[in-house]
Order: C-alpha cells, then sequence, then structure tokens
C-alpha cells in the first residue's frame, strides 16, 4: 500500500518535478517508509511507500527497469505475485526483487494490456515506457485503490490523493455542477470519472488508459461483471451455492494473508467480518488480532456493538482491542478525518474508521475488512423494493437517493439546479446489457460504481491516514463473479444475504447472524448538538461559504432550526452533509 504520483508533458517541455515532489509530500501517510521521483525530460514518476511485501530496499519504487526500458510505480497488492513470478520466469525473465512491482514490469512486457486481466489484488499503475514515450495507467477491477487525473495546459498529471493534485497547483477547482447534484443526491457517491470539482477527474474501475507523447489517448475497459446465468446455475440447490461461496470466500481471505508483516481484522460484530474471522480461523491462523470501535450513545441510539464483537473474539479466542470513543476526542480528529478524505464523504462512520485505524496501527500494519459483502450479496433493504417494482431505478432511487430533483432544486442556489443527473446515471446503468432482473441491476450499480465510491474509499482513506492497509476479500473478483450468478431469490432470503448468512450459520454463532442488521454507529454526527452543532454552524455561516453559495439561506436556516427533522432516507444528517462539504473545501483551500 502505497502512494503514487507523477506529471507527462505533451507541449515539449519537461515534467516538473517540483510539482511531482509537491504531491508526494502531501502523501507521507500513504507511505511513510520511503519516498522517491525519478524524471526523464518529459515524463516524472513520485512515489511513497509503505513497505508490506520485500521490505527491502530492492523493491523501492518507482522502480526503474532499464533492460525492459520501463518506469513503474504501483499502489496495493498483487495476491499472486509468486504465481506470476513463476510464470515469468519460465519465459526467460530474471528478478532483481522480491516483491509484486516487478513482477508487473515484466508482466507488462510479457503479456502488455492483458495485464491486468492476469492480476489478482488491489492496484493502481502508472508505467512509462522509454522507447515509445507512453504513459500508461491502469486501476484495479473494483476500484480499491483510487487514482486521480488532472488534465491540461499540455500535461497529465496523476495521483492517489485528490489533494496531492491541488498541492501541485494549476487545478480548476470550480464546482462542478454535475458532482455536486450526485453528491447531495446519490448520498455523497459522485460516480467516475467525475469529481466535486471541474478539474479533477478519476480513472474509473477496470479501466487501462494511454496517453501517446503527442497526448492522444486511448482507453479499455478490460473487466466486468455480468449477471447472466447459465441453466446449470439456475439448477443449482441453495446448499450447492452456499458450499461454493465457502470455497470462494475462503481461498479470497487466504490471498489476503500474503504479507511480510501482520495481518489483523476490523471486528464489527456483524455477519461479515465475522465470517472472515472464522475463514482465518478455518485456514489455521491463532491468535487473530481483530479491532472493534465504539461511540457514546446520543439520541437513545447505541454507539458500540461490542456485545457482538465479544461473541465472535470469545468464540476465535482472538487477541481483541476494543476501543471506546468519547466524543471529545471524536470532535478533536473530524479534522483529520477531513483532511484524509481524497473526496468530501458524508457517512458518519468516517471518523469512526480514521480513530479505529489509529488505534489498529499501533499493532499491525495490514487488517482484513468485511467490507463489500451487502453489495456483493444483496444485505441492503432496498433490493427487496426494487424486485417488486414495476419500475426498479425509480424504487432504487426512491430508497437510497438523499433527495429528489425538486428537493434538490429547492436546496442548492439557482446557478447549481439543473439537469437530475444522479437519476438519469441510475437509469442509464440499469439499462445496461448483462443484466436483466431489476435485483441484478441494482447489485451491478451498487458494486461498480456506490461500493468504489462510498465504503471502499471511505476505508481506503481513513486507514491510509495512519499508514494501515486494508484488504476486502468480499471484493475478490472470482467471488464477485460467482456471487453474481447466483440467482436473485437465494441472495434475497432471510431478509438478505441468504446465502451468506446461511454459511454464516454453519461457522459463527447463531446469535450473530439471527440480531438486526447494524451499521457503524456514530450517534454523534447524526444527533447534532452542543460543540458540533458549532462547528457545523462556524462552517456554513463562514465568508467562504457565503462567497461560495452552494445551499439556499432558506434552507439552511430550516436546518439550523430543527436538525434533527431533517434525515435522510438514509437515516444521514442533511446539516452534516451540507457542513461537510462546507468543511471540505475549506479545509482544501478552496
Amino acid at each position: 500500500m502505497c502512494g503514487i504520483c507523477g506529471e507527462a508533458t505533451f507541449l515539449g517541455q519537461p515534467a516538473s518535478v517540483e510539482a511531482v515532489a509537491a504531491m508526494s509530500g502531501c502523501m507521507v501517510q500513504r507511505g511513510p517508509d520511503g519516498d522517491g521521483v525519478v524524471a526523464r525530460g518529459r515524463v516524472a514518476f513520485g512515489h511513497r511507500r509503505l513497505k508490506i511485501i520485500d521490505l527491502s530496499e530492492k523493491a523501492e519504487q518507482p522502480m526503474v527497469d532499464p533492460a525492459l526500458g520501463l518506469t513503474i510505480v504501483f499502489n496495493g497488492c498483487i495476491y499472486n505475485h509468486k504465481e506470476l513470478r513463476a510464470e515469468l520466469e519460465a519465459k526467460g525473465y530474471s528478478f532483481f526483487s522480491d516483491g509484486d512491482t516487478e513482477v508487473i514490469s515484466k508482466g507488462w512486457r510479457a503479456w502488455g494490456t492483458e495485464l491486468p486481466k492476469k492480476l489478482f489484488g488491489m492496484f493502481a499503475i502508472a508505467i512509462h515506457e522509454r522507447d515509445t514515450g507512453r504513459v500508461i495507467l491502469i486501476r484495479d477491477r473494483l476500484g480499491i485503490k483510487p487514482l486521480y487525473v488532472s488534465e491540461g495546459n499540455g500535461r497529465l498529471r496523476f495521483s492517489s490523493s485528490l489533494p496531492s493534485l491541488l498541492a501541485a497547483g494549476g487545478v480548476d477547482t470550480t464546482i462542478d455542477p454535475v458532482g455536486l447534484n450526485a453528491y447531495m443526491t446519490f448520498h455523497s457517491v459522485v460516480p467516475a470519472p467525475r469529481t466535486i470539482l471541474s478539474g479533477v477527474r478519476k480513472l474509473p474501475p477496470a479501466t487501462l488508459k494511454i496517453w501517446e507523447p503527442d497526448g492522444r489517448t486511448k482507453e479499455e475497459v478490460y473487466w466486468s461483471v455480468s449477471y447472466e446465468r447459465s441453466a446449470a446455475d439456475v439448477a443449482r440447490s441453495f446448499d450447492e451455492w452456499r458450499e461454493e461461496v465457502h470455497a470462494s470466500l475462503r481461498t479470497a481471505v487466504k490471498r489476503r494473508m500474503v504479507a511480510d508483516v501482520p495481518v489483523g481484522v476490523l471486528l464489527s460484530g456483524g455477519v461479515d467480518s465475522s465470517v472472515v474471522v472464522a475463514l482465518l480461523a478455518e485456514l489455521g491462523h491463532e491468535k487473530i488480532e481483530t479491532f472493534s470501535i465504539g461511540f457514546e450513545a446520543r439520541g437513545g441510539e447505541e454507539g458500540d456493538e461490542f456485545k457482538y464483537s465479544d461473541i465472535i473474539a470469545d468464540r476465535f479466542k482472538t487477541s481483541h482491542h476494543k476501543i471506546m470513543i468519547e466524543e471529545r476526542r471524536m470532535l478533536d480528529a473530524l479534522p483529520g478525518a477531513v483532511q484524509a478524505m481524497s473526496e468530501p464523504m458524508v457517512s458518519h462512520d468516517c471518523v469512526a474508521f480514521y480513530l479505529l485505524s489509529e488505534e489498529v496501527r499501533k499493532y499491525v500494519t495490514v487488517v482484513q475488512s468485511g467490507q463489500g459483502a451487502d453489495e456483493i450479496f444483496a444485505g441492503y433493504h432496498w433490493y427487496p423494493k426494487v424486485a417488486d417494482s414495476n419500475d426498479p431505478a425509480a424504487a432504487y432511487a426512491e430508497a437510497f437517493f438523499d433527495r429528489d430533483n425538486a428537493r434538490y432544486h429547492a436546496h442548492v442556489s439557482h446557478d447549481y439546479a439543473g439537469a437530475d443527473h444522479a437519476r438519469a446515471f441510475v437509469e442509464e446503468h440499469f439499462d445496461m446489457p448483462g443484466a436483466t432482473d431489476a435485483v441484478d441491476k441494482a447489485l451491478r450499480l451498487d458494486s461498480t460504481v456506490m461500493l468504489v465510491d462510498d465504503p471502499v474509499k471511505r476505508v481506503d482513506n481513513m486507514t491510509m491516514a495512519h499508514s494501515l492497509e486494508a484488504r476486502v476479500p468480499f471484493l475478490d473478483h472470482e467471488l464477485v463473479e460467482l456471487a453474481a450468478r447466483i440467482p436473485g431469490q437465494h441472495k434475497l432470503a432471510d431478509g438478505g444475504k441468504g446465502v451468506l448468512k446461511d454459511l454464516a450459520r454453519h461457522i459463527v454463532p447463531k446469535e450473530i447472524v439471527d440480531r438486526p442488521k447494524g451499521y457503524f454507529p456514530v450517534p454523534g454526527l447524526k444527533y447534532l448538538e452542543g460543540k458540533t452543532l458549532e462547528m457545523v454552524r462556524d462552517a456554513l455561516g463562514s465568508e467562504a461559504a457565503r462567497s461560495r453559495g452552494l445551499f439556499r439561506p432558506e434552507y439552511l436556516d430550516a436546518l439550523f432550526e430543527n436538525p434533527s427533522q431533517h434525515i435522510t432516507p438514509l437515516k444521514g444528517s442533511e446539516l452534516w452533509q451540507c457542513a461537510l462539504l462546507e468543511i471540505w473545501l475549506q479545509t482544501h483551500g478552496i
């Protein structure tokens, strides 16, 4: 896990080493174990290293291979790097390091654009070909690793972090109206390639893009998940699907233990993280380091789920760490959590993951997490609503969107009111080929779009703020492909995640499965009052906010008059949503 950045120019000028160094300097926490910049004329790459695989300096980056004429920077982990190394050695390639970075560079020379299809893992990759002058960017299938891009003035810049692009200067920081519509409507999800800023884009998941020396580009989507099913898939029994999921998930968990440093588990006490712990125990791991977090109760809502995580810790004899956070500490941590956000993320549990990661990093460098199970196995409450609707896209929007377009127009200033971009995006995505069933359409949207730009991005940003690598076994692409083939009725069974819950009943205590669905509770950001409310009022009442004029004054007045009455369908605070965007913009000097 690392931070990558770079610049390529197209009008004959040399790349700015100063700009690359500025970008790299913003990502120290993504890679505190080493840094470097390599510049060759019109191309310069920078890297921040967090040592996970091959802890020696032989694996330092940017990695230059003079024999192949390749320079590479890479963020992530290739879980099958040893198998690919053996395949490349059989082709005659020799290696000077033991890490996965060199496997990527040799693999690019051997397989070219077929390379990402052979990689099992999470990755954002940049390659410069000395002999052709081309620059190649590649992002993993499920978008687990971020990759932001800024183009203009005859140059390309890229980085693992949006704020690091800002540090290099020359970025158009005006608000993208389509991005704002998505943020306010699609529960802070701004689908790739857009961001909230007009001058920054992000490489979509499963995408390989090539920039020629003259600036011409070519883009390829190298993977997609299909929800089409064979006759055998339809005929396969529920029990058979459970066993297939068991085997595939066990493999996914095993793959994510590849490391030369200790690996732990973020244990919420829910089904998903509990299953990860159980499978690690099945694989023979003992005294697994597990971590749970809790907050002070507020508004009659509990702030921790320790009673459930304790059950798993006791059952599997883990080395368990419970972290209780007082409200004062949460408030103190908010600026750091916002600073760590590459994009504004409204979910209350950002600060939870930020604080949890700070504690976890004292014990381990890598953790496995349960993110993705709901989006892969149909765990959310809106899937049955979509299944029963004559207009699935409308049912999805009604359940998931924070506001419809009429309310959006009433909430934002006239300059930003416009077309219903978020709704149009959902309808277009639902109409794409490869999924005919309504639930499959929703699952495809959630797993390839919503998941990427909400839960997964949240975990990446908050863990990397403390130099902690998070791995997500539920997003193993082979498991995702398997889950897509499971008929919808099996996934919707038992109130959702039917197949996964049935597997869980075989390997974890039943009281973990037969419990109300929980979320990462942070009551202090849902029921705004006291110092939290003061902070929000200061942000939205500042000169910067007033001059920006994103929101209608009468809407903000209504929010402040009674914050607890303005809650979104997904139980979020409308006031916090507005304030978080403004706080993020001000934090990053916009």
